[in-house]
């Protein structure tokens, strides 16, 4: 259905290939995923597929690619639209209508189906992908994750025979990943449709995968085997691989139930080491139920069964960097926070987990001023966001959002690290060293646009560390990220919260939070329904423990890395 024959792609002024010699073939009926790390071309691989390369991003395609016989250097995207479905990372560069029924229904219109044709498909996707609730919503007031849908969702109305997906669980919940990666499962099983797929976040998708497409380096050749085979030597791999080698083990598991089953001998060394996990004593983790004017009954059931939970408290030494107090935010019709009440501590890293459309980041955007509380207090350094001068606020709170080109506006490196030292009012030079440090051998006339989505959160993460604003901020930040990149922004934020610094995420990174977050706050519809230490929230939770923990309990083990120590 898809092949490559020695194809090479050379974008205009580069002196290399981004990607070379690619040659390989995906049959009808097959999910093949594109493994490697990042900045190796694996986006310029499935552009090929789709005929944005070269149509849309010029330079110049060397070799043959073809999807379903048409030739993409002859057949530009719209010939290829009723063969080819994409969904790239951001899915708001997709969208072409207002809301989200609209926009499942456009694909359709272009190709000409008949209305009742239409409305079956756009019913049978809101259903599939947990979408109906949402159908008359305004895109714009979506949360990442529930756009991410809505784009995988508007690309399956028309049922295309090829799929091409570029980090489709990126912003999804672990929750609505699994009903998407299962939709997409059903859809090569059931359907035959064929899929090429890109995902970093490879603890989620290579147990579903065919095969994988491993681009290991870049320039390096295209290598095809089954995941175990590809695993056992990529450069990137989830956890359960990195248990798995650990261990000793072969053939690697792919899946946490194969895991388990071989978990026993390891279990049995690491009782006789010390547990990480939580105290066994429950009063010692304080979990907080909110408390709204008008609760709905379960909760209030919660309550009688639970009490009056204890408030989580900062260090009693320091004053709280922020505060939020009885904070409720109102979005149009919707409530996006009930009565929040949260302490930020200096030097504390706090994860905000949830599921998409829970408030995190309206709660991320009220601390920094970008949303007006409907009722309740803010206070950020004493100051309230919303009412503070921004030359003032970035020296109190700095926010990378979930799409960091939203901070990066200038046409060069360079440029946006003068601006950003002009805004911070800090000595010139002071933003260009941060980005030295986070992304060595980028040039001061590199174009931000022309940089991975690793790259260009480094640069906005940056730009806002120019300030040195006590309360640091990020949405989504490993969104597009690669196992190593992720573990640069790890150790990096590690050393902003020794300096001090407090760092709230909001993620549905599992793996990140386990080990990077000293406090977990669980969110759902606008209220917070669990605080407290990372290992005694996550430990309990069937989707927002890690990988490792699964595989090791009832022992509270969060990562590889703890394991390892465990084992020195």
């Amino acid at each position: 259905m898809i092949r490559f024959e020695n194809v090479s792609v050379t974008y205009d002024g580069a002196a290399e290939p981004t990607v070379r010699g690619v040659d390989f073939e995906v049959p009808e009926g097959e999910l093949v995923l594109l493994a490697g790390p990042s900045g190796v071309g694996k986006s310029t691989v499935l552009g090929a597929v789709s005929g944005l390369v070269p149509h849309f991003t010029g330079g110049t395609l060397a070799g043959r690619v073809t999807v379903a016989g048409r030739d993409t250097r002859t057949h530009k995207p719209r010939e290829l639209a009723d063969v080819v479905g994409t969904v790239g990372q951001d899915p708001l560069s997709h969208f072409v209508t207002d809301t989200v029924e609209d926009e499942l229904a456009y694909g359709m219109e272009s190709l000409g189906l008949p209305p009742e044709v239409m409305r079956r498909r756009v019913e049978e996707t809101l259903d599939l992908l947990g979408l109906a609730g949402l159908r008359d919503r305004p895109l714009a007031t979506l949360s990442g994750g529930q756009q991410q849908r809505v784009a995988i969702g508007s690309v399956l109305t028309p049922h295309p025979r090829v799929l091409v997906l570029d980090e489709p669980t990126s912003a999804l919940d672990p929750a609505a990943a699994e009903e998407v990666l299962a939709v997409v499962q059903r859809l090569v099983h059931d359907l035959g449709t064929t899929v090429l797929m890109a995902e970093h976040r490879l603890e989620r998708v290579v147990q579903y995968a065919d095969r994988v497409a491993l681009l290991p380096a870049p320039g390096a050749p295209l290598v095809l085997g089954t995941p175990a085979e590809m695993m056992a030597v990529s450069p990137v791999y989830p956890p359960v691989v990195g248990l798995g080698r650990l261990a000793g083990w072969s053939p690697l598991p792919l899946t946490v139930r194969d895991a388990r089953r071989r978990a026993g001998a390891l279990r049995e060394r690491l009782a006789e080491r010390q547990d990480p996990g939580p105290s066994a004593d429950p009063a010692a983790a304080p979990v907080r139920l909110p408390t709204p004017t008008s609760p709905p009954p379960s909760v209030r059931r919660a309550r009688r069964l639970l009490g009056r939970p204890r408030l989580t408290a900062p260090d009693p030494a320091s004053s709280p960097v922020a505060e939020v107090r009885g904070l409720a935010v109102r979005r149009g019709r919707v409530r996006a926070l009930r009565r929040v009440d949260l302490a930020l501590a200096p030097g504390e890293t706090v994860a905000l987990m949830g599921r998409n459309g829970a408030g995190k980041s309206t709660l991320l955007g009220s601390l920094v001023g970008l949303v007006q509380p409907a009722s309740g207090v803010v206070r950020v350094g004493g100051a309230e966001p919303y009412r503070t001068p921004p030359r003032e606020l970035v020296r109190r709170v700095g926010l990378v959002p979930q799409e960091p080109r939203d901070l990066l506006y200038a046409d060069t490196v360079a440029a946006e690290c003068a601006a950003a030292d002009r805004d911070a009012e800090a000595a010139p030079g002071t933003c260009r060293a941060l980005v030295a440090e986070l992304l060595p051998g980028v040039a001061d006339g590199t174009h931000p646009r022309d940089l991975s989505e690793g790259q260009r959160l480094a640069l906005a993460l940056a730009v806002v560390l120019t300030a040195r604003p006590p309360l640091v901020l990020l949405d989504e930040p490993t969104r597009g990220l690669d196992y190593a990149a992720k573990a640069r922004l790890i150790t990096h934020l590690r050393g902003l919260a020794r300096d001090g610094h407090t760092i709230v995420l909001a993620t549905h990174d599992v793996e990140l939070a386990a080990e990077l977050a000293d406090r977990v706050v669980l969110l759902a519809e606008g209220e917070v329904i669990a605080d407290g230490p990372t290992a005694d929230v996550v430990v309990s939770s069937p989707s927002y423990a890690p990988q490792v923990t699964k595989i090791l309990a009832p022992q509270r083990w969060l990562t590889v890395a703890q394991v390892r120590e465990a084992l020195r």
